[in-house]
């Protein structure tokens, strides 16, 4: 590339062609070819409103057209020339297009700057990446929503501290994250409805004076409205921010649940089992399958938040309205929604292909005295003692468990009256860890009743699609 066919790109302003540092730094060919289906999908709406508002004929705006048509086949099939002298994809296909077109592809730019140009393709970008975020997330609440079905009414521990704290259900754990994943979907759809206003026509920053019809190439493209404010429209990556926002608390529960799935699988829970298909094995040592699917999700986080805080820190300090720095916004976007996209089809068939374990759940559920609740409060219900009182007997009988080496259900009677000698067999009723869970009815809580209640209110949600 000469530099005279740089220079025409640019205008008259150089008088030589940028120096091969300067021209490396400045290239953005590299990763925002990316944007090529947007960026032909904006030139063919602009072009069409240009002609319907009368600045350009019908017969340019059919060649433009047509040759951008031609364009698209080029770069899908491969045969496309990206050229890292003409910087980015914009300028790449309007050098291709006025070489297949001719004269008419200078007149495309009319009324538009790269500034609103860029500003349109990327915003359409992570629009459909919003779209395919809820899409994926809504098949992994499947998955998730299929595992608690079938264990609904199956007893497991649930933790605090990562310690047994009192008994719950392989159902309602499930269930627990449908709640986090179906907020997932609710903050993707928000930014989406937020970022949904079409930029082209604000030009470089302060609007046109050709009568463009905005309305038009934002209805053409599937936006709300037109942004209202030029200086605006041309300078916001809130789109872009607000999408990395969701994408990394996203990836904070994913990696949450991949953290879960480690320690489950592991040989001393044993409470699930993990599928070959997301699973690896040791290179030295035969017995060894490794949960690398579920360890490379957790890990996730880190890039995906490390883009987050990329882009706040490359938009913090820049006054109205565009500069060159906005040119580091894309790379960081598009690994972390590459990303995304991977640990969500990875989690999804991660928790579709699961065992659990329901012998190996009950088991865990009955250990570490995980009843103690249910018997602090047996005596608060049946003694009237308060609570706290209830709470420091229960724990005389835990230790007296403790050094027996058994469970509170083994212990006797007599020995449970030496805490205190209200107690009857009736306690016994409540030690289970079915009963426990069962007992828990209060709404959101772990009975199976309300599992299941809570099953057919996320399926409904569904086929409505409502998440």
């Amino acid at each position: 590339m000469t530099d005279k066919i740089r220079n025409a790109m640019w205008g008259g302003r150089f008088a030589s062609g940028p120096d091969a540092i300067m021209e490396a730094i400045n290239a953005s060919i590299g990763f925002d070819k990316r944007l090529y289906a947007q960026d032909i999908a904006g030139s063919r709406a602009h072009a069409a409103m240009l002609a319907s508002a009368g600045i350009i004929t019908d017969k340019d705006a059919e060649a433009i057209r047509e040759g951008l048509l031609t364009v698209l086949s080029e770069i899908e099939g491969g045969e496309f020339p990206f050229s890292t002298a003409l910087e980015d994809i914009h300028m790449n296909i309007e050098a291709r297009l006025k070489e297949i077109v001719g004269e008419a592809a200078g007149r495309l730019h009319t009324a538009r700057s790269r500034n609103d140009q860029v500003a349109v393709d990327f915003r359409m970008w992570v629009r459909d990446q919003a779209d395919a975020a809820q899409a994926a997330l809504g098949a992994l609440v499947r998955a998730l929503l299929a595992q608690a079905d079938s264990g609904a009414d199956w007893v497991m521990p649930g933790f605090t501290h990562l310690q047994v704290a009192q008994p719950v259900t392989w159902g309602h754990h499930m269930m627990a994250y449908v709640e986090m994943f179906a907020r997932d979907i609710g903050r993707f759809a928000d930014a989406r409805a937020r970022m949904n206003e079409c930029p082209l026509g604000a030009a470089a920053l302060a609007g046109t004076s050709f009568p463009i019809d905005r309305d038009m190439t934002a209805r053409a493209l599937g936006f709300d409205r037109p942004c209202a404010n030029s200086l605006d429209a041309v300078a916001d990556r809130d789109f872009a921010l607000e999408f990395l926002g969701a994408a990394a608390i996203c990836a904070m529960h994913l990696s949450r649940l991949a953290e879960e799935l480690v320690i489950w699988s592991s040989a001393q829970f044993r409470l699930v089992t993990l599928s070959d298909r997301f699973s690896t094995g040791s290179s030295i040592m035969p017995q060894k399958k490794n949960p690398d699917a579920a360890e490379l999700i957790r890990a996730k986080i880190g890039r995906i938040l490390g883009a987050t805080v990329g882009l706040f820190t490359v938009m913090k300090g820049l006054p109205l309205a565009y500069s060159k720095d906005m040119q580091e916004d894309k790379e960081q976007v598009f690994d972390a929604a590459d990303n995304l996209m991977l640990a969500l089809a990875a989690m999804e068939g991660m928790v579709r292909d699961m065992t659990a374990n329901r012998d190996a759940l009950r088991a865990a559920a009955a250990s570490g005295f995980s009843t103690a609740t249910d018997l602090a409060d047996w005596l608060v219900r049946e003694l009237n003692l308060p609570f706290r009182e209830a709470h420091h007997v229960t724990g005389t009988l835990v230790a007296m468990a403790e050094r027996k080496g058994c469970d509170l259900a083994d212990l006797s009677v007599d020995e449970m009256k030496s805490a205190h000698a209200g107690i009857t067999d009736k306690v016994f009723s409540v030690l289970g860890v079915e009963n426990s869970v069962a007992s828990r009815t209060s709404y959101g809580g772990t009975a199976p009743q309300n599992v299941r209640a809570q099953i057919a209110r996320w399926k409904e949600r569904l086929k409505e699609r409502l998440v």
